[in-house]
C-alpha cells in the first residue's frame, strides 16, 4: 500500500499531529487523528452502530482545507481511473 500524504494539522506540535492521507490503490482516505474518549464514542453509538472493527477519531476543523484537498485528489484519481 502506498499512501499519498495530503496534509497535516497546521497547528501541529509534534505530539498532536492529525494527518490526512489518500490510498489511491485501495480507494480510501486514511485519517490519523486523536482517539475519541468514551463519551464521544457513546454519542456516536447513540446515532448509529459502531462495530468492533471500527473506531472514532477526531480531527480539528482547522483542517477542512486539507480534507477538501484530499477529496479533490481522490476525485482526480477516480476520473483518471475511469478513462
Amino acid at each position: 500500500m502506498t499512501l499519498r500524504f495530503i496534509g497535516i494539522d497546521p497547528d501541529t506540535d509534534k505530539d498532536h499531529c492529525p494527518t490526512v492521507f489518500l490510498d489511491e490503490e485501495r480507494g480510501e482516505f486514511v485519517i490519523q487523528g486523536w482517539k475519541a474518549d468514551g463519551a464521544l464514542e457513546d454519542q456516536v453509538r447513540a446515532a448509529g452502530v459502531l462495530p468492533d472493527h471500527e473506531t472514532v477519531v477526531r480531527v480539528p476543523m482547522r483542517m477542512v482545507h486539507i480534507m477538501r484537498e484530499a477529496c479533490d485528489a481522490a476525485d482526480a484519481h477516480v476520473q483518471r481511473a475511469d478513462r
